[in-house]
């Protein structure tokens, strides 16, 4: 579950390269459902692609679930 308490940092957050847990901040936020960062920790262990630090880039897990999502078609 998401933990709203967590605080932004002050530089903000860098959409290229976000933690599992502030990814699922963000989407959380953005879409009005709640993302547990475990199904963002699953897509990771899935295939989701990451940054070499482990990061994600919101634009590319975008394109990847879009994809994935083509796949059950």
């Amino acid at each position: 579950m998401v933990d709203e308490t967590e605080t932004t940092p002050s530089g903000g957050l860098n959409p290229n390269a976000l933690t599992p847990a502030d990814a699922a901040r963000l989407l959380s936020k953005a879409g009005g459902k709640t993302v547990p960062v475990e199904l963002i920790e699953k897509d990771v262990a899935d295939g989701a692609p990451t940054n070499a630090d482990g990061t994600i880039n919101l634009v590319h897990y975008a394109a990847w679930l879009v994809r994935e999502m083509g796949r059950d078609a």
